[in-house]
């Protein structure tokens, strides 16, 4: 049966909410990989594209294509697999303003995407939008800074490459040994 873009919201902003949205919980994981499952893979197929109309229907989109695949799929490269179809989104999306139109923190959803990506211009262009688009107290504005220094130095996330089966470098391997991401946010933060 098809889910609709307001059981989405309902479950991740209403159920999950702010305080489990970054969460490892191996409980809410399996939750949405079976409510979610089929609704990522049509997301994937583009079969939801008809969500991105509207700004709570792309909030959906977002939510479903960037944030469902990193829990359904964690240590796995599918977590990834939906990321550019999420930022092409995203950027769509803030170009019509429909983030405006979304209450925070529900609006950090628009912007994740920059964040996720691999790309320098992307991150510089997520910590601009962080800046602009959210309240100076949103605590996502250090998560994108941290984010787009660890792009900065490696030009990748070395956390992903075992995930990806990539090789890592002695000075990717030096920085996870060091604590990674949790290092550069601590160091970032002081």
């Amino acid at each position: 049966m098809a889910v609709s873009f307001e059981e989405v919201l309902s479950f991740w902003i209403d159920d999950v909410g702010p305080d489990g949205w970054y969460k490892s919980d191996p409980e809410l994981d399996e939750t949405i990989r079976s409510r979610f499952m089929d609704t990522w893979l049509d997301a994937a197929a583009g079969k939801l594209d008809h969500w991105a109309f509207c700004p709570r229907g792309m909030l959906a989109f977002l939510i479903v294509t960037d944030q469902f695949p990193r829990n359904m799929f964690r240590d796995d490269p599918r977590a990834f697999f939906t990321d550019a179809i999420a930022l092409e989104a995203a950027s769509r999306a803030i170009a019509r303003d429909f983030d405006q139109e979304v209450n925070e923190p529900e609006r950090q959803f628009f912007l994740l995407p920059f964040m996720h990506s691999e790309s320098l211009t992307m991150q510089e262009r997520g910590v601009r939008l962080f800046m602009m688009r959210m309240s100076p107290e949103n605590q996502n504005l250090l998560h994108a800074r941290a984010h787009r220094k660890v792009i900065r130095d490696f030009g990748r996330f070395p956390y992903r490459n075992s995930a990806l089966g990539r090789s890592s470098t002695s000075s990717e391997l030096a920085y996870l040994d060091a604590g990674g991401y949790r290092h550069t946010l601590t160091a970032l933060a002081s």
